[in-house]
């Protein structure tokens, strides 16, 4: 039985134990003015309550960001301070209470479908009017005369995964700010990595104007006799040669003299006692950053040459790359990486990445501020692919039959060959779902570590080939992809073995989705359907006559 309040003779519907207008009062002080959001936030918090047993210790989850938190921490004890409300932001106006102990709830939802087509609610929620064109008034009146019955309730299961519980675990003093943080976010605090919010100081920002150890001097070319080099100094010859002329620590002689002058090296800078150890050399920052991003597979560092450290494969495979750390560590002043695009295949000695520090000296702070992006892990490694034994499914009842000729054997054994794979047997079936999953099992069984099948994935009623496959006991399924050529493509595993379904394309097309994800399954790395997504931007193929894949934009 719901409660009602009577407001000015019209009949609003109570909020839980608190009158309508009570609520509005509530709304005022706690949000600074009674937003409809909060309003319609205080129907749903109550109505998930009425749906919860008495007693019950509860959480709460928001699925928006706006107002609807509000409401659940005014209505309930699950606060943002107390870890017992998440606000999961996928724009959703909905929200749930569920059992700490059974994971079991309920979840209620703003349901568009609840509210008349000339309501302000409608107005309000779709944003069809600019906001200070909305009636209050009315939008307020509507909202209490509608409470409950404009939402939607269902029961919910939260995910396992959910229920950790938060723990800040130990905790360590940032050795840039001096600030207590926890230890888990790393060697210096998230500010200190670049992540601050606020500018004008080191954790946000630094001047392009790098200053030196004071005991680093300037002089002109004719004092430099006997002071030694504190850089590699560089030489270049247009269109001929770009080379260290002088390396760092070198003494300069008589003769040095007039080659800088050649160089135009009118002024340099030398160094006529140790620096203190609040600045670091651009040479160790180099060697240390290289050290901290170099993992499986890359080749042992070599020295830094002007200023820069140059990371090499150690052997043939896949090229991983971490790209989000990848990114927070060049939003760090004063340092870069570059690396060549991940997921590409490269060979033994193959570069494929360097670092080095902007400045000639890192502040000590600055330095630590890098390093702390890199502490838990390397950002490289190249993955070394299986030598893998591979079951070749060419399905179509045209190839069966002899009416066309098959080539799809030729092309696959081709690019099978290039990663020194072994074919264990090429089998030509009908579309025909049940030969499909015996011909599948059947190699699976023979020991394939991966499964290649051809053709019939399209959305023609004769293509069978998923049916049949899924028969076999295909699991882990992604089916189509933003590739060009390629869009058909299927992804999954039988038992343990990895299984690739290739589109009818790669008969015609040189290069398709299957030369983009054959490394990638032979690296023995998943692919998710985020994976796949991301790999929409530089998935189309252009078809150039002049094929120069790799080395072009197609997958990069």
């Amino acid at each position: 039985m719901v409660n009602r309040g009577v407001i000015e003779s019209e009949v609003y519907q109570n909020v839980g134990q608190h009158t309508f207008e009570e609520f509005i009062e509530m709304a005022s002080l706690f949000h600074n003015y009674p937003a409809p959001g909060l309003l319609i936030g205080g129907y749903m918090v109550a109505e998930a309550q009425r749906y919860m047993p008495e007693g019950t210790l509860y959480e709460a989850i928001s699925e928006t960001s706006w107002c609807l938190p509000d409401a659940i921490q005014m209505l309930t004890p699950c606060t943002v301070g107390n870890g017992w409300m998440r606000v999961m932001n996928f724009g959703l106006y909905a929200m749930s209470l569920y059992d700490k102990s059974t994971r079991e709830g309920i979840r209620v939802w703003l349901d568009l479908e609840k509210i008349p087509h000339e309501s302000e609610i409608r107005t309000w929620f779709l944003k069809t009017k600019a906001k200070p064109d909305q009636d209050s008034e009315l939008l307020r009146h509507q909202i209490g005369m509608a409470g409950a019955s404009i939402l939607s309730v269902e029961k919910i299961t939260l995910n396992r995964s959910l229920l950790v519980r938060r723990n800040k675990g130990k905790i360590a003093v940032c050795s840039v700010c001096g600030e207590a943080y926890p230890s888990a976010h790393g060697s210096i605090c998230r500010s200190c990595r670049g992540e601050s919010p606020y500018e004008g100081s080191l954790k946000a920002e630094s001047s392009i104007l790098y200053p030196l150890p004071k005991q680093i001097r300037k002089v002109g070319a004719e004092g430099a006799l006997g002071k030694r080099a504190v850089h590699d100094m560089t030489q270049i010859i247009p269109g001929s040669d770009k080379g260290a002329a002088f390396r760092n620590g070198q003494t300069f002689d008589v003769g040095d003299l007039c080659r800088l002058q050649q160089m135009g090296k009118n002024t340099l800078f030398v160094q006529e006692e140790a620096v203190d150890d609040q600045w670091v050399h651009e040479d160790d920052c180099a060697q240390s950053f290289a050290e901290a991003m170099a993992g499986k597979g890359i080749a042992p560092r070599q020295a830094p040459h002007e200023g820069k450290v140059t990371l090499k494969a150690e052997h043939d495979g896949l090229l991983f790359v971490d790209t989000h750390r990848l990114k927070a560590f060049n939003l760090s002043p004063g340092v870069m990486a570059a690396s060549r695009k991940g997921w590409t295949f490269v060979r033994k000695g193959a570069e494929i990445a360097g670092t080095r520090a902007i400045p000639l000296y890192m502040q000590r702070d600055q330095f630590e501020c890098a390093q702390g992006v890199l502490s838990s892990g390397p950002l490289f490694e190249v993955l070394p692919l299986k030598q893998a034994t591979v079951g070749i499914l060419i399905t179509g009842n045209e190839v069966f039959n002899g009416t066309i000729e098959d080539r799809f054997e030729e092309i696959i054994r081709a690019k099978l060959t290039a990663f020194n794979c072994t074919v264990y047997k090429a089998v030509l079936v009908p579309d025909d779902r049940d030969a499909i999953r015996v011909a599948a099992l059947e190699m699976v069984e023979g020991g394939c570590d991966l499964l290649i099948t051809t053709a019939g994935l399209s959305v023609d009623p004769d293509d069978v080939t998923r049916h049949g496959l899924v028969d076999a006991g295909a699991h882990s399924l992604t089916y189509g992809a933003p590739i060009l050529p390629g869009a058909m493509t299927l992804i999954g595993k039988i038992g343990a073995a990895r299984l690739l379904g290739v589109p009818a394309c790669a008969l015609f097309f040189q290069r398709t989705s299957l030369d983009l994800l054959l490394p990638r399954l032979l690296a023995d790395v998943d692919i998710s359907r985020d994976d796949l997504a991301e790999m929409g931007e530089g998935g189309m193929c252009l078809g150039c006559s002049n094929c120069t894949f790799p080395k072009c934009s197609f997958g990069r």
